[in-house]
């Protein structure tokens, strides 16, 4: 007979902790009305940033029914899981502001934090350029950096500029 025994798999969103997956789909199987049990193998997987991680299925199959080893009478095979931390999505987004002309600059330094957000002791810090003076629009232009300890490969963050008039 041939069965195969499952890694489990998950997925999670990335929030600064360590995350992880163990175990199998199942490791008892029906073949011709007996149930049979699989022991000796194991399978993890752990991770924190964002990424795939293989939960191996390691050891070797012993194939049970009841007390008795009928291991002889199986080919197992063996699937993989996995582990799967998906980016945070971040949105950035800078003022969108307006004023009557009165030949002083507008500007807004306001940005905002959307989407997921980022993780708590994260994040990023803006540097807002954008300036209207003289009657018409422009985009309120800005550029950001990550804060230390905020690794950019944990997040997919989408900047969007706001528009002054």
């Amino acid at each position: 007979y041939e069965i195969t025994v499952k890694a489990r798999s998950d997925s999670t969103k990335y929030n600064g902790t360590e995350k992880s997956v163990s175990g199998f789909e199942t490791l008892t199987f029906e073949v011709e009305g007996q149930t049979y049990t699989v022991e000796g193998l194991s399978a993890s997987a752990k991770g924190t940033d964002a990424g795939t991680y293989t939960s191996e299925v390691k050891g070797t199959a012993v194939v049970k029914l009841g007390d008795d080893e009928v291991t002889d009478q199986f080919n197992v095979k063996t699937e993989n899981g996995k582990l799967t931390i998906e980016k945070r999505n971040v949105t950035l987004t800078s003022a969108t502001d307006s004023k009557t002309f009165d030949g002083k600059p507008l500007t807004n330094a306001e940005v905002t934090v959307g989407g997921d957000g980022f993780v708590k002791g994260e994040g990023a810090t803006w540097d807002v350029t954008g300036s209207q003076t003289l009657v018409g629009s422009s985009a309120n232009t800005f550029t950001y950096e990550l804060q230390e300890g905020t690794k950019a490969d944990n997040y997919e963050i989408t900047k969007t500029e706001g528009n002054y008039s």
